[in-house]
């Protein structure tokens, strides 16, 4: 089941949120890490524990392997039907035997994690991963993850690529990080596109109103689907390598086009 292309991320101790979120959001994650203070946790864990959703849209994102907190979250979790966690700050792949019985997208935003990204994405549990920006900085000693212009500093856009590149080649989808400034919707939108465009299955985060925004920029254009479907008819005449409207066409072009109509 395709789990974007938008994402949301809603804090597990406001259950009056999840209906909302689920009506908004294609996949809700369900957080009981950052979004959720230390004094509310147990109660985010009754909360999610005791919630009619429908499982197969949602994710609970867990808290660390370093964290005290993940025992508890796994006992909470025992006997439900939820069996979609986000491991949060994933860092080594043992980390994630202990989800045994879930489906895992490791997230890897920290140092540690982005280096081991293709190790997590090779664990027989894991169905993707995801990368942070904010704590990857954090973690490196840094103290912002974006330029003044907005955009991604070249150490964010590195960690962006590698798990991208690691998920694919464990066959497991990419989820692209969260755009935090919300009034900002081009910044959004760019983002959004550049990740459909380069290979990521979806894109999360943090309120209703970045949700169509995300959809519309992970949908193709008209322009986009004309030239997939003209080029896709064309291959049908011209086997082999061609050209095309002043274009070399060959089947790594036509399998972008194929993607592209898929969208």
């Amino acid at each position: 089941m395709s789990i974007g292309p938008a994402i949301l991320f809603c804090p597990a101790d406001r259950p009056e949120r999840y209906a909302k979120a689920l009506a908004a959001a294609d996949t809700v994650i369900l957080d009981l890490e950052d979004a959720v203070a230390p004094a509310d946790k147990a109660g985010a864990r009754t909360a999610l524990t005791a919630a009619e959703v429908d499982l197969e849209r949602v994710i609970v994102r867990v808290n660390p392997a370093s964290s005290d907190e993940l025992d508890r979250d796994l006992e909470a979790l025992r006997g439900t039907g939820f069996r979609r966690l986000m491991l949060a700050k994933a860092e080594e792949a043992e980390e994630v035997d202990r989800l045994d019985g879930h489906r895992v997208i490791a997230l890897c935003e920290t140092p540690r994690g982005v280096e081991n990204a293709g190790a997590l994405a090779r664990h027989p549990l894991v169905a993707g991963l995801m990368w942070g920006a904010e704590d990857l900085v954090a973690g490196i000693g840094g103290r912002s993850s974006r330029a003044a212009d907005g955009r991604y500093r070249d150490v964010a856009r590195y960690a962006r690529s590698r798990v991208l590149i690691a998920a694919a080649a464990a066959g497991v989808d990419a989820i692209d990080a969260v755009h935090l400034d919300i009034a900002d919707a081009a910044g959004l939108e760019d983002e959004a596109r550049d990740a459909a465009a380069s290979g990521f299955a979806a894109t999360a985060c943090i309120h209703p109103s970045q949700v169509e925004v995300i959809r519309r920029a992970y949908a193709p254009t008209s322009e986009e689907r004309e030239w997939a479907d003209a080029v896709l008819d064309e291959a049908t005449r011209q086997p082999g390598v061609f050209r095309f409207r002043g274009r070399m066409i060959d089947e790594p072009v036509l399998r972008q086009a194929r993607r592209t109509l898929g969208r």
